[in-house]
């Protein structure tokens, strides 16, 4: 299985070569050559299957067992697996009123990140192990995705990792979750920015290719490969779980609900789309709503200004992965793809062609959700079911209530739940709910912290290079 870049300026790599490189030399997002395309007999088989083994089953499709062999690459998702709270990894609840709400959320750090996290890592440590190898991943973060890859290597000896957190943009626990993992090898910076500011110094410095070279750099947000893969599993499961029988021919679609932001989730689901899954995919956000926008008019343009939400990990102006589904729907034309990304990134504003907005648009239904309509729906969901929704998975959930009252016969569908309402009790007191805090979240308060300024006015490319050259420095002295 070979990948190949969206903007068809890069040689093509394997899938160790998609792993540690991110963003491709050409500024493009790594995309498998192929699509293997799944018959009936296949998804009749995997629906079977526990959601582990799903993961094994698509791992083995788009890694190849001459790089991991079989036995290896299942013992490696196993213990990507072990600390999850939930013995299924991931969970279905049905409520009420044809409500099917799937639980990424029971990894260490409460959140669907830790799904695809964990397993990267693995798989990451894997390859460093074999060749003697140490990286240093830089990762910005606009909530939860620093956390869950502190989470997947703090302690690793072959594994440096610098965090840039938007200082005042996540909630208090989430930032907690990073500064309290006070490790010889994680290293955490709070930026007096949002999400999409400090992903400016990060860029600056990957797009140094000789620099990202001479010290192993690497990233793990939702650009890598790896991360998009294992999230495809959660669209499989939520098809098998909803699917009312697997027995008719076609088999019947199922939609699915994707609260997003950066599009990962999205992209993975359009490429379970473009494999056979039978699924309808919805993609709901908050009032940053670029992709709605874009799904509705064929608007791909950045607003003035990123809107502080209570959905605040969706709080993101560019979501890089719809560049995987521009290219997904293009039919692989990475000229077209190049164009077009190369356009929004000069003008920040672009139009989609019009062949290309009919198809997105047929491929995926959109929804913008107000902070309102998410305070009404977790109120909804607790008053009829004794559940709470954290706020990204109201915005799913919002989508369902909104075609309930509409009382027209529906698709079974399934809404992705991105993380627990543990994580954000703010939101939950603004719904007048009661907020339900596990233990070890609440040690979070009385935990030591370390966390290294960046301040406005500070020039942030220079202190992240800096950091990265000492990381070096050091890893060269104790070898």
């Amino acid at each position: 299985m070979w990948y190949i870049s969206t903007r068809g300026m890069a040689p093509r790599v394997n899938f160790e070569g998609a792993l540690f490189s991110g963003y491709a030399p050409d500024g493009g997002l790594f995309m498998p050559e192929e699509l293997p395309q799944l018959g009936i007999e296949t998804l009749r088989h995997w629906s079977t299957l526990s959601y582990p083994s799903l993961v094994k089953e698509l791992c083995t499709l788009f890694i190849g067992p001459e790089l991991i062999p079989r036995d290896v690459l299942n013992d490696l998702i196993d213990r990507a697996f072990r600390r999850f709270r939930h013995r299924e990894v991931v969970h279905l609840s049905r409520l009420r009123n044809g409500l099917n709400v799937l639980e990424l959320w029971h990894g260490a750090t409460y959140a669907f990140k830790d799904l695809s996290l964990c397993c990267t890592a693995q798989f990451l440590q894997y390859f460093l192990e074999k060749e003697k190898k140490h990286v240093t991943v830089v990762v910005g973060t606009s909530g939860d995705t620093g956390s869950a890859a502190i989470e997947s290597v703090q302690g690793a000896k072959n594994v440096d990792i610098i965090v840039l957190l938007p200082q005042g943009h996540c909630t208090k626990i989430q930032e907690l979750q990073m500064t309290t993992v006070v490790r010889e090898n994680v290293h955490v910076f709070g930026v007096e920015g949002n999400s999409d500011e400090l992903d400016e110094p990060i860029k600056a410095v990957f797009a140094d290719v000789a620099f990202v070279k001479k010290h192993n750099l690497m990233s793990l947000n939702s650009i890598n490969w790896s991360r998009v893969l294992v999230q495809m599993a959660h669209h499989f499961f939520a098809y098998f779980q909803c699917a009312p029988s697997l027995d008719t021919h076609p088999l019947p679609p199922v939609e699915v609900v994707v609260p997003t932001g950066a599009a990962g989730n999205l992209a993975a689901g359009c490429i379970a789309q473009k494999m056979g899954l039978p699924i309808r995919l919805v993609v709901a956000v908050n009032r940053n709503d670029i992709i709605h926008r874009t799904v509705q008019r064929g608007d791909f343009s950045l607003s003035k200004a990123v809107e502080p939400t209570l959905a605040s990990a969706m709080d993101i102006q560019v979501p890089y992965n719809m560049e995987r589904i521009f290219w997904l729907l293009l039919a692989s034309d990475s000229q077209g793809t190049r164009a077009l990304m190369e356009e929004f990134e000069r003008t920040q504003s672009t139009s989609l062609p019009k062949e290309l907005h009919s198809k997105l648009s047929e491929a995926v239904t959109s929804e913008s959700v107000s902070d309102e309509a998410i305070t009404r729906t977790m109120g909804r969901c607790w008053e009829e079911n004794h559940y709470l929704l954290c706020p990204h998975s109201a915005v799913a959930v919002s989508y369902h209530y909104q075609q309930t009252n509409r009382q027209q016969p529906s698709l079974p569908r399934c809404c992705l739940a991105p993380a627990s309402a543990a994580k954000f009790p703010e939101a939950v007191l603004a719904a007048g709910l009661t907020p339900e805090t596990p233990e070890d979240i609440l040690a979070l308060e009385f935990k030591e912290t370390r966390c290294t300024p960046m301040r406005k006015g500070d020039d942030w490319t220079l202190m992240l290079r800096n950091t990265i050259e000492g990381l070096s420095w050091q890893q060269r002295a104790q070898s």
